[in-house]
């Protein structure tokens, strides 16, 4: 389910203009799945989950330290919510 919600959103996140980067960083595991880059200078890290789930504690540090570091980070269980903060 989580793959067919993300790969919805990349869908419309391409239509509207984005850059939607799939993160695989070597050496550091826990980092968001996407990067989104829009318009302005946005960047939105995002977290896919299947309805429900919520983030391991690894990737909610990662998720703190983006967040301290003042990026936007999300986590998305559905596409109604990944519309919202894709405009």
């Amino acid at each position: 389910m989580e793959k067919h919600i993300e790969t919805k959103c990349r869908k419309i996140a391409k239509a509207r203009g984005h850059v939607f980067w799939k993160l695989v960083v070597q050496g550091y595991p826990g980092v968001p799945d996407r990067a989104m880059l829009s318009h302005g200078g946005r960047v939105v890290f995002i977290e896919f989950k299947a309805p429900g789930r919520k983030p391991t504690p690894l990737q909610a540090a990662w998720h703190a330290k983006l967040r301290a570091l003042g990026f936007e980070v999300h986590v998305i269980d559905n596409v109604s919510a990944f519309e919202r903060i894709c405009p």
